[in-house]
């Protein structure tokens, strides 16, 4: 086996698609874009694609890196050669999902009605949009059937949504870190967030691309919400404690604490590169998933569609997304005689894990891929 590498430096490219796009809202998009990037080369009988699905503010960029060095791809620990997703054997696709803010059509893109961004008139998408919009371009690629589509939290779900969609064009879903859907606490953390945003003064009904601002206050506060609920208490109190900037109480109400500290920085920089508009969109698509919503609550009867094998992964610390979350998918598989595998690693750092460089986690990711035939 040879030591891991990047897959190096790498370009993003874009599919249009002239055809509209009737989303599940009921919204229409006349036409799109959407960004992706590969890695490694599809086989002759276009067997061995794998498409990775990104989670609320990740993106097409997987792996590698752009000029700068220092851009690296959000899973390039996971994918490359001699990784556990590794690109010597795997074609690897990461597509942007529609309503992002990373290059594929969302709120900041032209409407061609009105020649003006589109912000609070962009319609509202789902995880099963993205999937349909995802199936098309495997179609443009020359992939009729993925060898395995995975992702993390919101991107687990359409992986999950995948094997429900198009059960005949997916031979492997890995979910990882997710939840057949969100449970009201999960609903009432985004809800905060999007109330950040909306409340804003410069959000100006979604329109703030006209007015030249940004609703930076809201978005800083959605993202230290957000970022709360990706840590775990563990992880918070080993990095960050109750230590003082200042080794005392000063009695202010600027930063003292260092975990003060690390939220407003967290916050700051989101607030610099992502969407608002997007934000509200994607936490939404993530509220409204629950396949089994049409089958009475039943998810063994959503699921009795699938035909894929499953690996479903949780972490232990993961209380935004819970292994109990996990085991209820691995369940109404298991009465569905799916085969599937599940693996609970126990990790300290709790919802982020996922994005993490654990031995064990990636040691059950590398096993898994190894035996999938292409």
């Amino acid at each position: 086996m040879i030591a891991p590498q990047s897959v190096g430096r790498v370009t993003p490219q874009v599919a249009h698609f002239a055809e509209p796009l009737t989303l599940r809202s009921g919204g229409v998009l006349p036409a799109y874009d959407l960004v992706y990037e590969t890695y490694g080369q599809l086989n002759a009988g276009a067997s061995n694609a794998v498409l990775v699905c990104h989670a609320l503010s990740g993106s097409h960029h997987v792996a590698g890196h752009y000029d700068d060095a220092a851009s690296v791809g959000w899973w390039d620990n996971l994918v490359g050669p001699g990784k556990p997703l590794d690109t010597r054997k795997f074609f690897v696709v990461g597509v942007n999902n529609l309503g992002s803010c990373y290059g594929s059509t969302g709120p900041k893109a032209t409407n061609p009605d009105t020649g003006q961004p589109w912000g609070a008139e962009f319609p509202f998408v789902t995880v099963e949009d993205w999937v349909a919009t995802q199936a098309r371009l495997a179609d443009r690629l020359g992939i009729r059937q993925f060898a395995a589509v995975m992702g993390g939290s919101l991107g687990g779900m359409q992986a999950m949504s995948w094997t429900l969609q198009y059960p005949e064009r997916i031979r492997h879903a890995l979910v990882i870190a997710a939840a057949p859907r969100l449970s009201a606490e999960n609903i009432a953390f985004n809800e905060v967030a999007r109330q950040a945003i909306l409340t804003d003064p410069d959000f100006h009904g979604g329109d703030y691309y006209r007015h030249g601002v940004v609703p930076a206050r809201g978005l800083r506060l959605a993202r230290m919400v957000g970022h709360i609920t990706y840590l775990s208490d563990d992880a918070m109190a080993a990095k960050f404690g109750r230590s003082l900037r200042h080794g005392k109480a000063v009695y202010h109400y600027d930063v003292e604490f260092e975990i003060e500290s690390y939220l407003r920085h967290q916050g700051d920089k989101f607030a610099g590169f992502f969407d608002a508009n997007t934000y509200l969109l994607t936490t939404k698509a993530l509220d409204y998933f629950d396949p089994a919503f049409e089958h009475g609550g039943s998810l063994a009867a959503a699921l009795a569609r699938a035909e894929a094998e499953f690996l479903v992964v949780s972490f232990t610390t993961d209380w935004r997304f819970s292994p109990e979350r996990s085991r209820e998918i691995v369940r109404a598989l298991v009465h569905n005689r799916r085969p599937v595998s599940y693996a609970e690693i126990d990790c300290p750092a709790g919802h982020d894990s996922f994005l993490l460089d654990d031995a064990d986690y990636h040691g059950v990711l590398r096993a898994y891929f190894d035996r999938i035939e292409v």
